[in-house]
């Protein structure tokens, strides 16, 4: 006779364990953003195969670059709140099926990308993945406070990913996007670790508010937050969008610079994750405005109206 658990280990809900390692949120923003890259490549529509098969290799090396997070950081998430119901932490799975289930997914995602893309974008994916998985998870998280904005490098390729799916180039404007989302990064990741300061400090993780306060956290919150303002400007003033992203981003960037001026003065506990998870809308809304303005120009509306 089977136990309970060995039911539940086996039964219909058994997959959700393994989706979980996924990061199925972050995995599916990391996804958009490759997707919009792939489509904001081509003056019309790219090709189909490239948008395919880029936003799939893409999205599986994401998501096996987040199973093999879940496995580095068992142990720190034992230790936080946010994190110990993870499967990993709560005995659900063991390592052994976590590394194994993120190699058939990165095994699957560089095979799709070299044959069925091109090597380019394999290259940079697997070095995007190594960058997170290994580099920023299992060194740069443990050995500096700066761990954020030195890995943020990884989470900012997939725009260069999807653009390079269709062009097989690095281009230009496919780096703007990178920009963004590099200087997006330590505004949105520091928000959380103030509201999680304690946890990050029980686990020996040197994050910013750890390391030098939530004051000094506060503070860099906002400059970044004004730089942020100024980077998310460049694609309209280089030409690569036109009205209708300028007028969604000054909206968007409007209400950030609102929660960091207000994070940064006022002492309310609940600002950093309002901050925080307007941060993920705000991306969203951001690359969807791309996305928009690429397909329906102002310029042609402005000169058939």
């Amino acid at each position: 006779m089977q136990t309970i658990s060995q039911l539940a280990a086996t039964g219909p809900l058994f997959w959700r364990r393994y989706l979980q390692l996924t990061k199925p949120r972050i995995c599916a923003l990391i996804t958009f953003t490759a997707l919009v890259g792939t489509l904001l490549a081509s003056p019309g529509w790219p090709p189909l195969r490239a948008v395919l098969f880029g936003t799939l290799g893409i999205g599986l090396a994401a998501a096996c670059a987040a199973a093999i997070n879940h496995v580095l950081d068992r142990r720190i998430d034992e230790q936080m709140t946010r994190t110990r119901s993870r499967p990993l932490p709560r005995g659900q799975l063991t390592e052994r099926n976590a590394l194994l289930f993120a190699a058939v997914l990165g095994v699957l995602a560089m095979t799709i990308l070299s044959f069925l893309v091109n090597p380019l974008t394999a290259m940079l994916t697997f070095v995007s993945l190594i960058g997170y998985a290994v580099v920023y998870t299992a060194w740069l998280k443990r050995a500096t406070p700066q761990n954020i904005v030195i890995g943020g490098a990884a989470g900012a390729a997939p725009p260069v990913l999807g653009w390079a799916a269709v062009t097989n180039t690095i281009d230009p404007h496919a780096l703007l996007l990178f920009l963004v989302i590099f200087v997006w990064t330590p505004p949105h990741f520091w928000a959380l670790a103030i509201a999680r300061k304690d946890e990050y400090a029980r686990a020996g993780i040197p994050m910013l508010p750890v390391t030098h306060g939530v004051e000094h956290t506060r503070l860099q919150i906002l400059l970044y937050s004004v730089l942020l303002v100024l980077v998310t400007l460049l694609p309209f003033i280089t030409g690569m969008s036109g009205l209708i992203y300028l007028a969604c981003v000054l909206v968007l960037d409007a209400r950030f610079l609102y929660y960091a001026v207000r994070l940064k003065f006022s002492p309310r506990p609940q600002l950093p994750m309002r901050l925080f998870r307007y941060s993920i809308s705000y991306l969203m809304w951001l690359f969807a405005a791309l996305l928009v303005d690429h397909y329906l120009p102002t310029t042609q509306l402005l000169f058939h109206a």
